[in-house]
């Protein structure tokens, strides 16, 4: 049987080798280390056998005591409660698996092992502000007394680093200033942050020696997943005779190590941070450890916010391509996604408006250019709010023409109705324009309107520095001609569009019309206005 020490907060793990005397005391190099002031530099003596655990005390100052009663010498089962000046812990037995025997007592951890729970970010920072100003009840026989100003000094780290990362404009830098800090706060030979992707896996983000040389995976996975998965920070004193160490850490000849998660805002494990000593055993002590933890919860956050800020210029870029062509509710919708301004699309249902100016071509020819820029841009403002108003997508203008677009990329079971509304509204919005012309003295317009309904391809067209939402296909090409088929004042669909209505609109049937590209000629119908 196995025994091992648990803090009564859980905070604190200590599995207990058997047959081996260890050290319980404040001191460092001490087997079970336990940084309290009330603990003596060396406490109490325990070894452990098969049935139980033979406690000496070592003279401490504040006492050694079994279930409340100070003893010098004691034998241990599992249930007692041990305490070690103010420290206390329950003796428990371990449990197979996390002392690597096989259930027969072939063998057993052979180290002290520590780990803490890790709360998030703010509690993690509000700790350590309390630790630094907390009233210490000193060992009075202690040789060297707790180094406040070295507790200071890394509370001020902790504050610099806060303000430090949440200045960095982008994760890679973000990583980068980690990776600054890590190594000038702790004495540490290597460091490396694991980040969890969609699908939780854990990637690399970075991985440096104090040389600066970039490493390979340098974290045991099974420890990693063990911080994730129950949120605990965990330190090795002696990584090559910790059997929940793999194989490779051994090889590498780690002698310390600590891994903490990073937990962020609302509890949420974003990796972990993983930091080890190929010099000595016993490097980090349990102040090390509270830092590392309080660190932790910073760099989570600072990585969170990066992320988010990173979200925030992506979709900014988006909008600024997008806010042209959707209404700002759909573009914000769209910018949502993460592949929104990548190359490529996808084939869709859709369908697909043209409306052209009748003879608008000699009429601009006796017109100044400023006058004819002026009509165009009130005429499209008009059009383009049509689209908008029922939910279109605007796709471009070419020349005098509008085409705007419904399915594509977001689909709605209405789109052809929609589409059609706004052929109509465009229709009246142009009578509008021309009554307030007429009384300035300015041309009038008239335009033709084609709509056809139809799979085409989806998607953004052209370089990563000018990328351009469209629908390309035979769907397109026949809206298209059909709108040069209209007359002025005249909306035209497709068979196909009348089929894909959903709700009552008013249509006559027009004589089918030979359209090139068509083996057939193609059944329309004119929409009433």
């Amino acid at each position: 049987m196995a025994f091992r020490l648990v803090s009564t907060d859980g905070d604190q793990v200590f599995e207990l080798k058997r047959g081996a005397a260890l050290t319980v005391g404040r001191a460092l190099s001490s087997d079970v280390a336990l940084l309290d002031p009330t603990v003596s530099r060396r406490h109490a003596s325990l070894v452990a056998d098969e049935s139980g655990i033979e406690l000496n005390d070592l003279g401490s100052s504040n006492g050694t005591f079994v279930n409340g009663a100070r003893v010098e010498h004691a034998r241990l089962a599992a249930g007692d409660l041990l305490t070690f000046g103010k420290l206390t812990f329950n003796v428990s037995e371990s449990p197979a698996s996390e002392n690597g025997t096989d259930g027969q007592g072939a063998r057993h951890a052979p180290t002290i092992v520590r780990q803490r729970a890790v709360p998030d970010a703010k509690q993690a920072f509000a700790e350590a502000l309390r630790a630094s100003g907390s009233q210490l009840v000193v060992d009075e026989t202690a040789i060297v007394l707790p180094d406040e100003q070295r507790v200071r000094q890394k509370l001020t780290l902790l504050l610099e680093c806060s303000k430090a990362l949440t200045r960095a404009p982008d994760v890679a830098t973000l990583l980068e200033r980690i990776v600054e800090m890590v190594f000038q706060i702790l004495e540490v030979d290597r460091f490396a942050i694991l980040l969890l992707d969609e699908q939780q896996d854990l990637i690399p983000s970075i991985a440096r020696d104090r040389s600066g040389a970039n490493l390979g995976r340098t974290v045991p996975l099974s420890i990693a997943r063990k911080a994730i998965e129950e949120k605990v920070a965990i330190l090795s004193d002696n990584a090559p005779e910790d059997v929940r160490f793999s194989g490779s850490i051994v090889h590498q000849q780690v002698r310390s190590a600590v891994c903490a998660p990073l937990i962020g805002t609302e509890n949420r494990v974003a990796g972990v941070l993983y930091v080890d000593s190929l010099t000595s055993a016993h490097r980090f002590s349990e102040e090390d450890l509270d830092f590392v933890v309080a660190f932790s919860g910073i760099v989570a956050v600072a990585i969170e916010n990066s992320r988010f800020a990173e979200r925030i210029r992506h979709e900014t870029l988006v909008r600024s391509n997008f806010e042209r062509f959707f209404t700002p509710r759909m573009a914000a919708r769209i910018a949502s996604s993460a592949d929104a301004i990548q190359l490529g699309g996808e084939r869709r249902f859709v369908t697909v408006l043209f409306a052209d100016i009748r003879d608008f071509t000699p009429l601009s020819a006796a017109m100044a250019p400023d006058a004819t820029a002026l009509l165009l841009t009130e005429f499209f403002t008009e059009m383009v709010e049509c689209v908008f108003r029922h939910g279109g997508t605007l796709d471009k203008f070419i020349g005098d023409a509008v085409m705007a677009q419904w399915g594509a990329p977001i689909t709605e079971p209405d789109d052809a109705d929609r589409a059609l509304e706004a052929a109509v509204d465009m229709m009246r919005s142009l009578e509008r324009l021309n009554t307030r012309w007429r009384v300035q003295s300015r041309p009038q317009l008239q335009i033709g309107i084609g709509l056809n309904f139809g799979e085409a391809f989806a998607g953004n067209i052209g370089s990563q520095r000018r990328l351009e939402f469209t629908v390309i296909g035979d769907t397109v090409n026949t809206a298209n001609r059909l709108c040069a088929w209209a007359e002025g004042g005249e909306i035209l669909i497709t068979q196909a569009m009348r089929d894909a209505l959903t709700h009552s609109h008013q249509l006559v049937e027009r004589p089918p019309l030979k359209l090139r590209g068509k083996a057939e000629p193609v059944v329309v119908y004119r929409a009433l206005a």
